[in-house]
Parts: structure tokens; sequence; C-alpha cells
């Protein structure tokens, strides 16, 4: 049995795993999907986000734990994953980025974010007159994030969305190869995305090799559209 800790995007929160958790206890593991600083439900104030934030909270699950987890970190994740590794690489069996921000040493999840030309995540983001937070535009939700699931499904995640802190999105990835460099790493690509491009996506992991890359026929959400397929990708590991 492996115990998997799923790590939500940006705007989502723990409950966009809601129907992959219990595919994965049905198939005989533990799953947990807790919210992020500022994301779900959690209370955090948006002025006290940042990327070391979102990673301490992860680091605290794993320390709760008594053998090392598969780690899943989606869309804005896998920078949260990627520095986890970096501070508790020994409480990890293998980083799966879901996908995620694949970042090396010194980027930024804008940096990636404005090359890629193919997305919708930045010219649909809408920053906050403070400069703290940005949205969705709410009639862009759906294409960015939800083209290939039920009209249910996008329904009741795209009424869940919550603005996004702008700190963590800016923050350079801090990572060595002692640490983070020394834990397996699988990429799972999803051809029909429109938030982070194929090709984007393409290009992280090309970047920073990862032992597997898994390509599902999915947009951004295989949690919604397939989680079927995608928990079957995910105990094959």
């Amino acid at each position: 049995m492996s115990t998997y800790v799923l790590v939500h995007g940006s705007y989502h929160g723990g409950w966009c795993w809601e129907k992959v958790v219990p595919l994965l206890r049905r198939s005989g593991h533990d799953a947990l999907a807790p919210d992020l600083p500022t994301h779900g439900e959690d209370g955090t104030p948006v002025s006290e986000a940042s990327l070391d934030g979102y990673a301490e909270h992860v680091c605290g699950v794993l320390d709760s734990l008594p053998e090392p987890a598969i780690l899943v970190g989606h869309s804005m994740a896998g920078a949260v994953i990627s520095r986890v590794a970096e501070l508790r690489p020994d409480a990890i069996e293998a980083l799966v980025y879901l996908c995620g921000y694949l970042l090396r040493a010194g980027e930024s999840m804008r940096q990636v974010s404005e090359a890629d030309d193919e997305g919708l995540l930045m010219p649909n983001m809408v920053v906050a007159p403070d400069r703290g937070t940005v949205s969705i535009l709410p009639d862009a939700a759906r294409d960015v994030f939800y083209g290939d699931c039920s009209e249910e499904d996008a329904g009741r995640a795209g009424a869940r969305l919550r603005p996004a802190p702008v700190a963590p999105l800016l923050t350079p990835m801090g990572v060595t190869k002692e640490n983070f460099g020394r834990v397996p790493r699988v990429y799972v690509e999803t051809a029909l995305d429109r938030a982070i491009s194929p090709a984007a996506q393409r290009r992280m992991h090309t970047a920073l090799p990862c032992r597997k890359v898994v390509t599902m026929e999915t947009g951004h959400s295989p949690f919604y559209a397939a989680p079927e397929a995608l928990v079957a990708e995910l105990v094959s590991l």
C-alpha cells in the first residue's frame, strides 16, 4: 500500500480530488488531499501566502506519516512539490507532476507562463487592484480548466474557485541536485491542455528529465475528465 498526497493547483482546493481519493482508496491505497494556505477552506490571509509556506504545509502532512509518500502536484503545485522535495527528500517515494510546473533552479511560474504562447492562463488572468491576487475571468474558466469535463463537474468546480495569491507565482524556484535532484520524478502530460500548453509541459520535462513521462488525452483537469484513467496511472507507479 502506498500513501498519495494530492496537492491542488492555484484557485482550487483539496476538493478537486473528490473523485480520485475514493478510487485510490478502493485500490487499496491511502490518499490525502489537503488545502494549501489561502486555498479551499483554509483561512490564511493572502498577505501571508508564499511558496515556502505552501511547501511547509505539505511538509507537515508528510511529517505525520509513518512512511514516505507519493507526492502528486497539479499545475501550480508542481512548484510546491519541488520545494517539498528540497526540504524533505527522504519523506517522498516519488514526485508526480500532473500538468505541473516543473521548474529549474531560479525559474518562476510566471516566467514559464509568459513564455507559453499557446496557453490560455495569462490572457485570462485578472490582477486585483491591490495586486495581491489574481483571478481567472469567470467566462473563461470553463475553456481554461474544464473544456473536456462534464457540465456538472465544470459548473461545480468553477463555483468553488478562489483568487490566487500572486507572490508564490513570482518566486524563483530553490532546489538543489543533492536534495530535490535525488527524488524520482514522473511527468503526466495532458495533451488537450489549454491552461499550460502541451508544448510548455514538454519544454519543462525536457529541461529536467523525468524517469517516466505519461501522456493523457485530457485537458487541464484529468481528475474530473478521466479520474479512473488518472488513478490507473498513479497506481501503476
